[in-house]
């Protein structure tokens, strides 16, 4: 039986957030990889993206967002290295285009793009999660990465640890689909079985954002919480938008943050607009990632204003649509004026 069969999830079957807490497995099939080479690959994508990729680590893993000189975020990637290669993973949906658009910058940079997503080495992707997943990761790993946005290389594939969700790690486990062959047994007996809803679940629930299509260019980086976890770094040199993301910043312009919430609407995709009830007549902020909740509707990332987030009753397309219930968030939103 192939991983294909032995890690699909049941046809139409989502996964609770109880579920995902006591531990889980996902192929994640949506999402793309940017692998860059070439002695002056970490330069050039120093110039390009929000933080730092020339002190970048072979044992750490960062977020990190590329702009439009407005400050306006095109994609947000996790990023990672190992002694020859940079790598991006981003939305396979708006891959190629970003690819492209970053590959016209190149010009004399001693520095080559190319698409990863099936490459041997990186052929499957798997997320696991929640209470049990430490412990069935074991079974081949000696050692796991020991904090958030780190990793291992080993034999077996190379794990990274993402942002911690529902108490407990999470990890990517990128590798060959003759490993994950041989690993899907075990997995799908230890754990449940999920796919990209389970895994857009789990981020959700880390209150990690990702940008899509439906979301290119809507918000600059603090708006998303992205600095909040370590994706922009303020030190760093000139790169698109950095002028407005740094007075976003330091002058407190922007008064809006991302949080989580559950809408019991089924319907509810990213890009949707959100609406204060004491303010119907102006959206109040958008929704940034959704995923299927197994509980009839959607938990959701949702960016606004903060005295809408603060105080205001929100709805979903207008005020008088389907009610946002406030999640708690896995870490402290910054409530500065940004």
């Amino acid at each position: 039986m192939s991983i294909s069969n032995q890690l699909s999830a049941p046809q139409g079957k989502a996964l609770t957030p109880t579920e995902l807490a006591v531990g889980f497995v996902a192929r994640v099939t949506d999402q793309g990889l940017i692998a860059l080479t070439g002695e002056e690959a970490a330069g050039f994508l120093h110039n390009q993206l929000t933080n730092d990729v020339e002190h970048l680590g072979q044992d750490e893993v960062r977020l990190a967002g590329y702009c439009t000189p407005k400050g306006r975020l095109q994609a947000t990637f996790l990023m990672w290295r190992d002694e020859q290669t940079i790598f991006l993973q981003l939305p396979r949906e708006i891959q190629a285009p970003l690819q492209k658009r970053l590959t016209m910058f190149v010009l004399r940079a001693k520095a080559k793009l190319a698409d990863a997503t099936d490459a041997p080495a990186t052929q499957v992707v798997l997320g696991l999660g929640g209470g049990m997943a430490e412990a069935v990761l074991q079974t081949w790993f000696d050692a796991l990465p020991a904090r958030p946005y780190t990793k291992v290389d080993h034999p077996l594939g190379t794990l990274l640890r993402v942002g911690d969700a529902f108490g407990a790690p999470r990890y990517l486990w990128l590798t060959t689909e003759t490993t994950a062959n041989i690993a899907a047994p075990v997995l799908a007996d230890k754990l449940t079985v999920g796919g990209d809803q389970a895994w857009r679940l789990s981020e959700i629930h880390a209150a990690v954002p990702q940008v899509t299509a439906a979301t290119q260019e809507q918000f600059v980086p603090q708006m998303i919480n992205l600095e909040l976890l370590g994706g922009v770094n303020f030190k760093k040199g000139c790169y698109p938008g950095q002028e407005i993301v740094a007075r976003s910043q330091y002058l407190g312009k922007l008064k809006r943050r991302t949080a989580l919430v559950r809408v019991a609407d089924a319907q509810a995709a990213a890009g949707a607009e959100v609406f204060a009830e004491s303010d119907p007549s102006q959206p109040c902020g958008m929704v940034v990632n959704t995923a299927a909740n197994g509980l009839g509707g959607v938990d959701a990332l949702v960016e606004m204003k903060l005295d809408a987030l603060e105080r205001a009753a929100v709805r979903l397309g207008s005020a008088e649509g389907p009610a946002l219930e406030f999640l708690p968030m896995p870490y402290v939103l910054d409530k500065l004026d940004v």
